[in-house]
């Protein structure tokens, strides 16, 4: 398991992003040398938990609980097939992208080592938007992605530190339930019944996901 890159974005000017300042960080690519991650702060304040990664709208990305978007080479290789077209690492938008890991199958709170130091925490999975759909450049991209059902992990910093690309990745915790990145992202997309499941994870689960999966319970009884 490893760490194929690291990608960065900056702010950039387009068209196509619901942002109301018109730019976005999406457009991320490889970057050579250390990268130092760190936790970012609360949503709201904190961006990215990587240094010179740009988030730009703030309300609904980063923070500490999003501070890193990591994706699996593998997903990538098989939308690579199904679109006809090439994407390179850090296509998704993604901070990590990785090889030998089932990212979308690993569990909430789960915890990887990245390189000597750096410990990182899975909350919760990609929710895709229009200014995904805007990058990707592909019809129907918000609906096509969320069927598929392999977003790829939010996770937050548990040990800061510095990671690099060819960095290895071990799974250091792995808990006791069954909640996983692709069940958590159907739950809060498009099998709603799903959400009180996710309570078995616990403070681990994003906490915005956390509190609509209370929610839920205490309305349907479930």
């Amino acid at each position: 398991m490893e760490l194929l890159s690291v990608n960065l974005g900056r702010a950039k000017a387009v068209t196509y992003t619901d942002n109301p300042a018109g730019v976005t960080g999406i457009d991320k690519r490889p970057v050579d040398g250390p990268v130092r991650v760190s936790a970012p702060g609360p949503k709201g304040v904190g961006g990215s938990g990587l240094a010179g990664d740009a988030v730009c709208k703030l309300q609904h990305h980063g923070g500490d609980d999003q501070a890193v978007y990591a994706m699996a080479r593998e997903d990538l290789d098989e939308w690579e097939r199904e679109l006809g077209r090439t994407l390179a690492h850090g296509a998704f938008g993604e901070n990590l992208t990785t090889r030998g890991l089932d990212v979308s199958g690993a569990l909430i709170g789960e915890r990887w080592r990245i390189g000597p130091e750096v410990v990182l925490e899975i909350t919760s999975g990609r929710i895709p938007c229009r200014t995904f759909q805007g990058h990707l450049d592909e019809k129907g991209w918000v609906k096509r992605f969320t069927r598929r059902g392999a977003p790829g992990a939010y996770l937050r910093v548990i040990v800061p530190g510095e990671i690099r690309a060819g960095d290895a990745v071990e799974i250091v915790h792995r808990p006791g339930h069954d909640v996983t990145v692709a069940l958590a992202f159907r739950a809060s997309t498009t099998e709603r019944t799903l959400l009180p499941r996710l309570l078995a994870a616990g403070a681990a689960l994003h906490p915005e996901l956390l509190a609509a999966a209370r929610e839920y319970r205490e309305v349907s009884g479930a």
